[in-house]
């Protein structure tokens, strides 16, 4: 029992590490990357809405979250949320 339980706190902690949803990644994020640039980054998104050319993508959920605004396939603006 005592095993599983420090293999279980292994892996969450080894998933904490590689959160990529952190104020470092956020802060490399720059007007003008490219879709697949921002997806190298923060891996696929939560979700996606858009039309007419525009379209927004959100990592994470309410209490953490990286949001993003495209036009084209370039970022416009984005912001964020409970980052550390």
């Amino acid at each position: 029992m005592l095993r599983r339980f420090a293999l279980l706190s292994f892996f969450l902690l080894l998933a904490a590490c590689n959160d990529r949803l952190s104020q470092e990644n956020y802060a490399r994020l720059k007007p003008g990357m490219t879709r697949p640039e921002v997806e190298q980054l923060l891996g696929k998104p939560t979700e996606c809405s858009g039309a007419f050319g525009f379209s927004s993508c959100t990592w994470g959920d309410q209490q953490k979250f990286i949001s993003i605004q495209y036009g084209g396939d370039k970022v416009l603006l984005f912001s964020g949320q409970g980052l550390r």
